[in-house]
């Protein structure tokens, strides 16, 4: 008999615009809830409003605060009145803007048509918590439901990753046997409309990620 601890992949709901939603994904238990505050998303939600589901997010579960290459007053209004639990970069924002607020950061990789290795990436953001691996294209928007070789999230790296890009209910599991990332993150995978989740789909990704965690 193995003495290794079963495996338990974390999973990020994102692009939350609905407080039942939020509810839903808690009951779930999933490890991480993420609001959208980049204008261009059609999950975007103000400030106001992030700071309203903000509250329904209950103790020991993550809160994330997405944000493309913000200014630096968007960033210190959101960790003043957000109060999240890590903020996640998802533009091109070099390690120097992203470790200037001593708060723990999240930094999307975009990873269509990347060329660079997983460790180069990571040597330049050396205080990020995790990379998260996106599957759009530099420049472009995430959530967008866009897949990449998953067998990329396999290179050494020292941080950790979580795989995000076109993960649905019906793949996750493949995604996780291909890639055996630290969390999984989903939005557009478990909606039924942008910014308004499936209660179905979300709990089947959450069964899949579990049944996945028992595959050898």
């Amino acid at each position: 008999m193995s003495d290794a601890a079963p495996r338990r992949t974390r999973i990020k709901f994102c692009g939350f615009t609905q407080r039942r939603d939020i509810d839903e994904a808690v009951a779930l238990g999933v490890d991480a809830i993420g609001l959208i505050l980049v204008p261009q998303s059609p999950r975007a939600v103000s400030l106001e409003q992030a700071i309203a589901l903000k509250a329904a997010i209950p103790p020991l579960v993550s809160s994330v605060v997405l944000l493309r290459n913000p200014d630096e007053a968007l960033v210190r209004a959101v960790l003043e009145q957000v109060r999240p639990t890590l903020l996640q970069f998802h533009g091109e924002e070099p390690a120097a803007f992203c470790g200037r607020f001593g708060h723990p950061y999240l930094k999307a990789i975009a990873m269509q048509r990347q060329t660079r290795s997983l460790a180069e990436i990571s040597a330049d953001y050396p205080d990020a918590a995790a990379l998260l691996l996106d599957g759009h294209a530099p420049g472009g928007l995430g959530g967008q439901g866009l897949a990449f070789d998953w067998a990329r999230a396999t290179e050494a790296v020292r941080l950790p990753v979580m795989l995000a890009g076109g993960i649905r209910p019906d793949n996750v599991a493949a995604a996780i046997a291909a890639a055996r990332p630290y969390a999984v993150d989903v939005s557009s995978g478990i909606e039924q409309a942008p910014g308004v989740k499936d209660s179905g789909k979300m709990r089947d990704f959450a069964r899949e990620v579990r049944r996945a965690d028992q595959l050898p």
